[in-house]
């Protein structure tokens, strides 16, 4: 029976590059982890072992340290539309690439008295920890025409103590769960959004779109009286879309982070909303995609 060699990539895999600006005493840190997965013409390396069409591994691990330096690292996006153009446009053999980075954020330490610290006029800025909140994430995808850029974030933890409820849904003879007209919703949120930039006009600012796609997620989170996680997951989506034009469309992974009454009767005592026994696992998952209409989703099910 013959054999047919489907979809294939290659690449280098959480390559971790620290980029220090070092103009001023006030030092700047870019952290990112970069994955490049490159395809193309690239038969010959599987069937017959010709490494002619195959640029190694190593060579684009060294790209990404030295486009941090020649190319500095403006935003994550930013970053990876220059390495993945680089890769298609200077290697024949080389048809698409696509980046995916992760950006992990560090805060600058202040002094108690949340003052900056100076020597003569220069404020001292080389102090940092590293941030614990949320991992920004970005695919950039390049064929040789266009570009797909898809933003986002994980491990965004957010809580409404009241303005939840959960009730009237679908009872059979294994429901046990009780209803509930004033309860924690909590999740970790994970979101991917997809920008109408392919490359020809003039970029986004990237940095800035990030910030206040951001602000928006958790905005329609925190303002959304909610009978449901679904329910909350659209207004997130829909508020994005309606605030920030060069989105197109918003993916949201939302599990819920289940909250139950402790039970303080067996103690004498009354819990009135009060005691909450926090369960990691499991956990109802609430995924969906929002987007704008007539366009075609691109951000793909993880």
């Amino acid at each position: 029976m013959a054999h047919v060699l489907g979809q294939n990539q290659y690449g280098k895999a959480e390559t971790r590059v620290v980029r220090i600006y070092r103009d001023t005493t006030r030092h700047e840190i870019k952290d990112l982890n970069v994955s490049v997965a490159l395809s193309g013409d690239l038969d010959d390396v599987h069937l017959t072992g010709s490494n002619a069409n195959c640029l190694p591994t190593d060579t684009t691990k060294n790209t990404v340290y030295a486009f941090a330096k020649e190319h500095g690292i403006e935003s994550a996006e930013a970053f990876g539309i220059h390495l993945a153009r680089h890769f298609v446009d200077n290697n024949e053999p080389i048809r698409r690439a696509r980046i995916r980075i992760e950006e992990y954020t560090w805060d600058r330490i202040r002094t108690p008295d949340n003052s900056a610290r100076f020597i003569g006029s220069e404020e001292v800025g080389h102090s940092f920890v590293r941030n614990g909140g949320e991992i920004r994430t970005a695919q950039i995808t390049y064929d040789g025409d266009r570009f797909e850029v898809i933003t986002g974030l994980k491990e965004l933890t957010v809580m409404n103590s009241t303005n939840s409820e959960f009730w009237g849904y679908i009872k059979d003879k294994y429901t046990t769960l009780k209803e509930a007209y004033d309860r924690i919703l909590a999740t970790q949120v994970t979101a991917r959004w997809a920008h109408s930039w392919s490359g020809e006009e003039t970029q986004p600012n990237w940095e800035r779109s990030y910030t206040h796609v951001r602000r928006h997620l958790l905005e329609a989170f925190a303002e959304t009286y909610s009978y449901s996680l679904q329910q909350t997951l659209y207004a997130m989506g829909s508020r994005v879309l309606n605030n920030r034009a060069e989105v197109d469309e918003v993916r949201l992974e939302l599990p819920n982070k289940h909250h139950f009454l402790v039970d303080l009767e067996p103690f004498g005592l009354k819990n009135n909303n009060e005691v909450y026994f926090a369960a990691d696992r499991p956990y109802g998952l609430i995924e969906g995609t929002v987007h704008r209409e007539g366009v075609t989703p691109v951000i793909p099910v993880a």
